[in-house]
């Protein structure tokens, strides 16, 4: 199986561990020990893989105060026709604000999704163009570009359907809370007024949906709601620290608990429960795993990780047929973060992760230097790895 593991973790993965390391030199078996995440002190499972000794995991653990890392990791284990899920948390606070940048457009897409069920004319099928926009597209290809390659335009439209008050109306009355969708993603807008829709109806009919206007957000007040010691605006340099306030809101519990929604409807009251046909939510778990290259786009440019962060997120290999990520990534302002429930049949693997972390080293905002690459990529691809390892060799 290829995954993109150590060498010698890929080895493991497929022959078994210990065998795999009788068969290397005695000289590198100590390298590969300090380096194995899957550990024997005690501890949770989510604890033994942060003490890894592996170099992308290990330089975050020790400055863990300048990342605000957030990390939720889900067992899921399966006997008959019941599911037991046991979460595990490191340092999971919902008062703790991180921008979480385009992981908001999973709940568009779900709400958008439940109002097509609502609504007799409509399906995910219907052609419809945002009125002063020029591209016309249905709201299937809006979901499948949300989720193949983040496409801020697909989500926008979707907000213009919905409407913020509706987005978060909608979330709080399925329980998925705190949450605050204040804006678009792309630009920052503070029309508070959401477009009409033109539907076609057929080739040559068409209808108007009309715009709302929507309530303006009022100021969060949360821990680390302002961030560094600057950034830029207009070109201009301010020596201030860059305020979040006004800004979506969307933390950890709130992502995992709409993944959890998703993925196990049914273990959630009827009132908890999105509104959406089986149909539906089979096809939105096969828009959320579906690779760029598999619905157009250049794999050259749109690799298979472009938005996988987790196990893959530092490498252009190709992810493997078996291995299935349902996810939704964010990046934006120094923040990495991704929400998935990953998926493994050849190997007998299936959890769930989400996780953030801000990797700004010199404290200033909107200037483009963040360490993604170097940092933050490889510490969520390390850790997906490190848990699938780890979810390789437990007993279910």
């Amino acid at each position: 199986m290829k995954l993109p593991l150590p060498s010698f973790l890929s080895v493991a993965v497929t022959i078994g561990r210990k065998k795999a390391l009788r068969l290397l030199l005695p000289a590198v078996v100590f390298a590969i020990l300090g380096a194995c995440a899957v550990q024997e002190p005690s501890g949770t499972p989510l604890e033994k893989v942060l003490g890894s000794h592996v170099p992308a995991i290990k330089r975050v653990m020790d400055s863990i105060s300048h990342y605000g890392l957030q990390i939720r990791y889900t067992q899921i284990d399966r006997k008959n026709d019941s599911v037991v899920l046991r979460d595990f948390d490191f340092q999971v606070d919902a008062d703790a604000y991180f921008y979480p940048a385009s992981t908001v457009k999973f709940p568009i897409a779900v709400l958008a999704l439940e109002k097509l069920n609502r609504t007799d004319s409509l399906d995910r099928n219907t052609r419809f163009y945002v009125e002063g926009d020029s591209v016309e597209t249905t709201f299937a290809e809006a979901i499948s570009q949300i989720f193949a390659v983040s496409d801020n335009d697909a989500s926008n439209r979707l907000i213009e359907f919905l409407g913020q008050d509706a987005i978060n109306s909608g979330l709080r009355k399925k329980g998925v809370r705190p949450v605050r969708i204040a804006h678009r993603l792309g630009y920052r807008s503070d029309d508070l007024a959401t477009k009409p829709l033109i539907i076609y109806e057929n080739d040559s009919t068409t209808a108007i949906l009309d715009g709302t206007i929507n309530t303006a957000p009022e100021p969060l007040d949360l821990k680390n709601i302002t961030k560094g010691k600057g950034y830029y605006e207009g070109g201009a340099l301010i020596d201030e620290a860059f305020d979040f306030s006004l800004n979506n809101y969307y933390p950890v519990p709130a992502q995992h608990g709409l993944l959890k929604r998703i993925v196990f409807p049914h273990l959630f009251s009827s009132e908890e429960r999105f509104d959406i046909s089986e149909e539906q939510r089979e096809f939105l778990l096969t828009a959320m795993h579906t690779l760029p290259k598999k619905v157009g786009y250049d794999p050259k440019e749109f690799y298979d990780g472009y938005v996988k962060f987790f196990i893959y997120g530092d490498t252009q290999q190709d992810i493997p047929a078996s291995v299935k990520i349902h996810n939704k990534v964010g990046f934006a302002h120094g923040t990495l973060t991704d929400s998935a429930y990953i998926t493994d049949d050849q190997n007998g693997v299936e959890f769930m992760l989400t996780a953030t972390i801000l990797v700004n080293k010199n404290g200033i905002f909107n200037d483009d230097t963040y360490e993604y690459d170097e940092i933050g990529l490889p510490f969520l691809a390390e850790l997906g790895r490190q848990l699938y390892a780890y979810e390789v060799d437990r007993k279910k």
